[in-house]
């Protein structure tokens, strides 16, 4: 099975510095595959919140994520550091596709690359609804 290869470190538009735990290592010693993904969580809503964009108590649109991936090259171990870069890869009616990439400091290959993509839906019913114009212009500023 051929695999295309990680993106580089240039792809990445913003970047979340993230502290690895004690409890985030597994029995094999390194950082398990399930933190991964609440560092993704940590960089996307993070960056949605810090660009005004995201109230995750009472804002509208919210978003869901309904798809997922992560694909693996090396691991991590605590107590060291890691940089997760955020771009987004596509952004439809009313959806958003985040492309993810977890770094140990100053390296150029990723130690793990994923992606997430978020519906973004009314609060009170749950349906989808188009992406706003001040969110798309916002994630234009950090498309890959």
């Amino acid at each position: 099975m051929s695999r295309a290869p990680f993106r580089p470190r240039a792809v990445y538009r913003h970047w979340t510095p993230v502290a690895t735990q004690w409890a985030d290592n597994d029995a094999y010693g390194h950082v398990n595959n399930a933190v991964h993904y609440r560092w993704f969580d940590t960089a996307v809503n993070g960056w949605l919140i810090g660009r005004g964009l995201l109230d995750v108590t009472s804002g509208d649109p919210i978003g869901l994520v309904v798809e997922t991936g992560c694909r693996y090259a090396a691991p991590l171990t605590y107590p060291e550091p890691a940089e997760v870069g955020l771009s987004v890869e596509e952004v439809g009616r009313s959806s958003v596709r985040f492309l993810l990439g977890v770094f140990a400091p100053e390296a150029e290959r990723a130690a793990a690359e994923g992606f997430f993509v978020h519906v973004y839906v009314r609060r009170a019913d749950r349906r989808p609804v188009p992406v706003p114009d001040a969110w798309r212009a916002a994630l234009a500023e950090i498309a890959a």
